[in-house]
């Protein structure tokens, strides 16, 4: 029978609704847990290796001379996302992990040097540059980027992004920016490690604890009052990840699949 943690947090001046609904748990040796698409394949990383398992079958995707897979951004299962680091490439692979194209930012006509790579849609990825402090979208058909942000200073910690907005996590402050180079928010985030997003919800990660911080809608941002803690079972996280109402939470052991319901003001 299934579990259902159905818990209500009383927050002044609101009071936030919330529902969380234990679901499964899967059993997962891996060096990191990416997520689970919306066919609820799932990836991960063992070995410097990309691998996926679910319904679609079993894949596996590797290119050791490139060294540890730094992010990989699973967002359009039939264009996955793959950025490495230590050389300064972005690999995009189909749906059976079979690789489509590459490209080396070092190779370029104007050279870039990045610590992050999301899918932005419509050919285009969201990019930090490192030499510029800034937050770029990057053409890689007319091989062209466009500045999306001003310089700003603090270590960038986590990025995730959607097709419409971009999330940069850095010491103390969550940013927002949309396609159109505006910034849309500042949340403080002091502490947090990780921000997260689903259907404009912004969520961030901090001591082994997750929080509602805001939504996005329109291009508005609703920020609550106070970060939510969302009322989760007692798991360690090692990794996360969060598609459409299912929070999917990595022990290091076990992939634990959580329905949540979002805070309602």
């Amino acid at each position: 029978m299934k579990a259902v943690y159905l818990l209500f947090l009383l927050i002044t001046p609101v009071l936030f609704a919330q529902q969380v609904e234990f679901i499964s748990k899967t059993p997962l040796s891996a060096d990191t847990f990416v997520g689970v698409d919306a066919f609820t394949n799932i990836y991960f990383t063992t070995n410097m290796e990309l691998h996926k398992t679910g319904v679609d079958g079993d894949f596996v995707f590797n290119d050791l001379q490139l060294g540890p897979i730094t992010s990989v951004d699973i967002i359009n299962p039939l264009n996955v996302v793959l950025f490495y680091e230590d050389t300064n490439t972005v690999v995009f692979v189909d749906n059976k992990l079979n690789e489509i194209e590459r490209i080396s930012f070092n190779n370029l006509p104007q050279f870039l040097n990045i610590n992050t790579a999301t899918n932005a849609g419509n050919n285009r990825l969201w990019i930090f540059n490192i030499d510029t402090q800034q937050l770029e979208l990057f053409n890689y058909r007319s091989l062209t980027n466009a500045v999306v942000s001003q310089p700003f200073s603090g270590r960038l910690i986590s990025q995730t992004s959607n097709f419409n907005y971009c999330y940069l996590l850095t010491e103390n402050k969550i940013r927002t920016f949309n396609v159109y180079g505006s910034l849309l928010s500042e949340i403080a985030a002091e502490g947090f490690t990780k921000v997260i997003q689903q259907d404009e919800k912004v969520m961030g990660l901090k001591d082994n604890a997750l929080y509602y911080l805001a939504e996005i809608s329109e291009g508005k941002t609703n920020k609550y009052a106070e970060a939510v803690k969302i009322p989760l079972p007692e798991i360690t996280i090692k990794d996360l990840h969060l598609t459409q109402e299912f929070l999917y939470i990595y022990d290091g052991q076990n992939i634990h699949t959580l329905k949540l319901t979002e805070p309602k003001k």
